[in-house]
């Protein structure tokens, strides 16, 4: 990227009428209003730097691979607020507009172009609504805004017409026809203006506008197309932050010809993010299973991967790409994740690749025919999530997955998945090390439910549970009440450091855990089941061991009793 030779206005706005210019379809649409426009003039007029700008020149086939549009000439707030489609066939070479759309589209409508926006108290419907106006400098007095010398306005016909108070407005684009001074002192000598000031307003207009060169831009020359829209992103800091994806989809929008790119995706996106407890999926992971469900051997998010062949498989794929999505999010909510217990959204592509080649079949996610799949996706996800392969680079792990689930199409085999993974510091395999290593997570920890979840797999989870302390916690971390209860200080310290371990950990129903919370745990099972039957059912249930005492000065007891029958329970599910 090099910094070119300035060039002037008037010259950047010839490039502009004679199409020289187009904008690439990552750019936004034109969004200043009238205000801005005249806030921009009267800078130029004092001197102010307008910025500087970022042109890109692309020549060969990279024209033709993309979508590129022309700038707004005459806005209209109603009929004419987008940017046409630019023809580029057979243009070898073009020069797009990375930085200072909003700028050189202003100056444009200023200089040359119109302006047209609903006017109060008038229908949107209502064609009369919408009054042409042009952008005027009035050359008798300065603005009596307080941060503005010159009094550019956008005017009416009929308000120039109506104007008083020795107002004088010229029309700004005039300026372009003139041919220097003679010509301005011959408008003025014409119009019988006497004051200096109107010498001053025209002389430094046709100056600022038409000499001098005031347009400073650097020229991008590379082909790399993900190398310009990294520069887009740094040079489009300000404002609205524009992620990568959002770029991606912007030329994705540019490509796709019966449907809204940019809307469907982000209406799934909204869709989907409400099922269950809710989750917090977003246009990337999206934009990635498109990639994936699709079989394009480079999933990467780079422009060489949006390209027309690629956008349009996607979007004659879109329908049956959404269903796989919606049912995979659904048999995830089934699961009793949501987006805080989620902790890699990446584990739901491999989900909805599986299904989407199983043709999206209807109640995936309840029918009881797919069972059998979804116990096995269920036990994928929690595994995946607990050894974390999604961290890093999920693409290098999202690529094999493909290939194993292609070639197993009619199951969703855990164990095919497990053992066929072989990826360097990424495996489903579950060592004793692993398994030891799990008791150590904490209430509250990001991966506390999945391991939970994994420990209680009969729990119909459309239900809402609660991580539970066995013994409360309230009792546990209070060295007063431990104290009162005759409790040494050993005994108060392991108590206080060990109440939040998966060891003192389980799944209750919410009722249940809201009617159990801060009552001794002994006391509440008594109470909560006084058939001694249902009490030993609810002590299998929750690996509670039957051969030490619930007492409180016996927690460690407990808590070594408990963790050895979670690591037997663990061994068996997952060695």
């Amino acid at each position: 990227m090099s910094f070119q030779a300035p060039i002037s206005i008037k010259e950047a706005i010839d490039n502009l009428d004679h199409k020289r210019y187009v904008l690439p379809s990552i750019q936004r649409e034109f969004v200043w209003k009238t205000e801005q426009i005249e806030r921009l003039f009267d800078s130029i007029m004092k001197g102010y730097p307008v910025g500087s700008f970022l042109f890109w020149t692309l020549q060969g086939d990279n024209i033709q691979n993309y979508e590129f549009y022309d700038f707004i000439r005459d806005y209209h707030e109603r009929d004419n607020r987008h940017n046409p489609k630019a023809n580029s066939n057979g243009v070898q070479n073009l020069i797009a507009i990375l930085d200072g759309q909003q700028r050189l589209t202003s100056l444009y409508i200023g200089l040359k172009g119109s302006y047209a926006e609903k006017l109060p108290y008038k229908r949107s419907s209502n064609n009369s609504a919408y009054e042409k106006k042009h952008l005027y400098l009035n050359i008798a007095k300065p603005s009596d805004k307080p941060d503005s010398r010159y009094d550019f306005r956008f005017l009416s016909k009929k308000e120039v017409d109506s104007s008083s108070n020795g107002d004088v407005w010229y029309l700004v684009g005039d300026i372009l026809n003139l041919n220097g001074l003679p010509d301005i002192f011959a408008y003025i000598t014409k119009t019988g203006l006497t004051s200096n000031y109107a010498s001053e307003c025209l002389t430094l207009l046709y100056q600022q506008f038409v000499t001098e060169r005031g347009v400073n831009y650097y020229l991008e020359k590379g082909s790399d197309l993900d190398r310009v829209l990294n520069i887009f992103i740094r040079v489009n800091s300000g404002g609205t932050q524009l992620s990568y994806s959002d770029l991606l989809l912007s030329i994705a929008t540019a490509l796709w010809e019966n449907e809204d790119a940019r809307e469907s995706v982000t209406n799934l996106v909204d869709e989907v993010n409400q099922f269950g407890a809710g989750f917090d999926f977003d246009k990337d992971i999206i934009l990635k299973a498109c990639l994936v469900l699709c079989d394009f051997p480079d999933i990467a998010f780079k422009v060489g991967n949006f390209n027309k062949a690629t956008m349009q498989k996607i979007e004659a794929e879109w329908a049956v790409i959404s269903s796989a999505i919606r049912l995979a999010v659904k048999v995830l909510a089934s699961f009793g994740f949501n987006h805080k217990t989620l902790t890699a959204n990446y584990v739901m592509i491999p989900l909805a690749y599986y299904i989407y080649k199983n043709q999206c079949p209807t109640n995936f996610d309840e029918a009881g025919k797919y069972a059998e799949d979804r116990q096995h996706m269920r036990k994928f996800t929690i595994v995946a999530l607990l050894k974390r392969i999604f961290g890093g680079q999920p693409d290098n792990v999202l690529r094999p997955i493909r290939e194993i689930l292609k070639t197993n199409v009619g199951a969703f085999r855990f164990e095919t998945i497990r053992d066929s993974l072989k990826i360097t510091n990424k495996s489903l395999k579950v060592e004793q090390d692993d398994i030891n290593d799990l008791l150590y997570t904490k209430y509250g920890n990001n991966y506390a439910f999945s391991l939970l979840s994994l420990l209680y797999p009969t729990l119909d989870y459309r239900n809402i549970f609660h991580q539970d302390h066995i013994f409360p916690r309230s009792l546990l971390r209070s060295q007063f009440k431990l104290k009162r209860l005759g409790l040494t200080d050993d005994q108060v310290g392991y108590c206080f450091e060990n109440a939040d371990f998966i060891g003192n950990l389980q799944l209750l129903e919410g009722t249940p855990n809201i009617e159990k919370s801060d009552i001794d745990f002994q006391q509440w099972l008594n109470k909560k089941y006084p058939d001694s039957q249902l009490r030993a059912d609810y002590m299998a249930k929750h690996y509670i061991p039957t051969s030490v005492s619930l007492s409180v000065d016996k927690f460690q007891t407990f808590l070594e009793e408990r963790e050895s029958l979670l690591i037997a329970k663990l061994e068996e599910l997952l060695l």
